[in-house]
């Protein structure tokens, strides 16, 4: 792999096939030519804007979301102007020589359907599902179906690994190994929030 070049579709299906990425569940026909399609998963968290006045980022506040599951036949509906956190179906592992870029769909944006506000890189080393920030643009509502295509995932190769990949103890990564959609773990200060879209 050249330094920082976007992977091909036949290296990231050799890379999951050696194990070295890791999407799971893993279904060859998502992969596109420059990147793998995600779906959505059953685990959401709705925000209650009722119980606080402001966002304050200099003491950030805890237990604003609730967390909704639903069946894999049952559907998720996001009101106009909504913003939900929601997770894809696949739990995904980057290898720490790689970083990732988790974007929407093209198709479901030209529908107003927003799947990430800012937390769309996925740092070398990370593992776990991948928080969306999931925004509905329209005057209408918009149907979610968990199993159903939501996002695209790409990766880019390092000029070398990382030496304190996500996950590093040094590092505080906060939503390494998550498996439901998870609410902000913000909290200020100088280098605050080790990032992913986890």
């Amino acid at each position: 792999m050249s330094a920082t070049s976007v992977l091909s579709d036949g290296t990231i299906r050799r890379l999951v096939e050696e194990g070295r990425i890791v999407i799971e569940p893993w279904d060859p026909a998502m992969v596109q030519p420059a990147s793998v399609d995600l779906r959505l998963g059953n685990s959401f968290r709705v925000f209650h804007n009722h119980r606080i006045g402001a966002i304050d980022l200099a003491d950030p506040p805890r237990q604003l979301t609730e967390h909704v599951e639903i069946a894999d036949d049952e559907t998720f509906v996001i009101h106009p102007g909504e913003f939900v956190l929601g997770r894809t179906e696949e739990r995904v592992q980057i290898p720490d020589n790689v970083v990732a870029r988790i974007e929407g769909k093209s198709s479901l944006g030209r529908l107003g359907l927003i799947v990430h506000a800012t937390a769309g890189f996925v740092d070398p080393g990370f593992a776990g599902t991948l928080t969306l920030e999931i925004t509905n643009l329209t005057r209408v509502p918009i149907i979610l179906r968990p199993k159903k295509p939501i996002a695209q995932l790409s990766f880019m190769a390092l000029d070398r690994a990382a030496e304190r990949p996500y996950g590093h103890p040094d590092l505080g990564s906060h939503y390494h190994g998550q498996v439901e959609a998870t609410e902000s773990r913000y909290e200020g200060g100088p280098g605050a929030g080790a990032r992913s879209p986890g």
